[in-house]
């Protein structure tokens, strides 16, 4: 093998194991994209299997961008349901809502019909968004089979996002976000919908 050819092979290997090991080990040690940052413009994958860059979801209108585990996790599932009851009134407000997790096409789907979800969802099997805006951290062991398979052999990296909720305007900037590493906890509805009046009353 070619001295350069050689050299850019290690040198790949050594950025992929680089990329494995930045990963953090607890959800309390990610470092989350803030208020004021612009969201990767990363692609996602729709129910029907298109891709689509990020920034093209982010510009149709403001945005309420919730970041769940997984449709397997039972608190993800109330919260997406929760928001759903709420989501007339979130687009009143001129809003639309846009779920993001790592769960393959079909499994999204199933999501939308068990709680009966309206809105978009999008799959970062590979977690690629989530690392990007700094939420994905390495999922414990026991996780890993039921991640992989739910996101239909992309998640290699065993990775699980912090839960999140974050309001974006069209430029895919950061307006508002709640992060809890503590998964059982989330933001409600209620205080979703207080955040989203104060911002519309600031833009008046």
């Amino acid at each position: 093998m070619k001295r350069p050819m050689l050299a850019a092979l290690l040198t790949l290997a050594a950025t992929a194991m680089l990329n494995a090991q930045q990963l953090p080990e607890q959800p309390e040690d990610i470092s989350p994209l803030l208020i004021g940052e612009t969201m990767p413009n990363t692609e996602l994958t729709a129910l029907d299997g298109k891709t689509i860059a990020f920034h093209e979801i982010a510009k149709e209108k403001p945005t309420v961008l919730i970041i769940y585990r997984g449709g397997w996790c039972p608190y993800c599932n109330r919260h997406l349901a929760a928001i759903g009851q709420t989501e007339a009134e979130i687009l009143e407000l001129g809003y639309q809502i846009v779920a993001v997790s790592p769960d393959k096409a079909e499994k999204l789907q199933e999501t939308a019909e068990k709680d009966s979800i309206r809105y978009r969802l999008f799959s970062d099997g590979d977690g690629t968004f989530a690392k990007a805006t700094g939420l994905a951290f390495q999922a414990p062991q026991r996780y890993g089979q039921r991640l992989l398979d739910w996101s239909g052999g992309e998640n290699t990296d065993g990775y699980l996002p912090v839960p999140a909720v974050i309001v974006l305007d069209m430029d895919a900037t950061i307006q508002f976000e709640y992060i809890n590493p503590n998964y059982k906890k989330r933001l409600s509805s209620e205080m979703l919908l207080a955040v989203l009046k104060a911002l519309r009353a600031e833009e008046e």
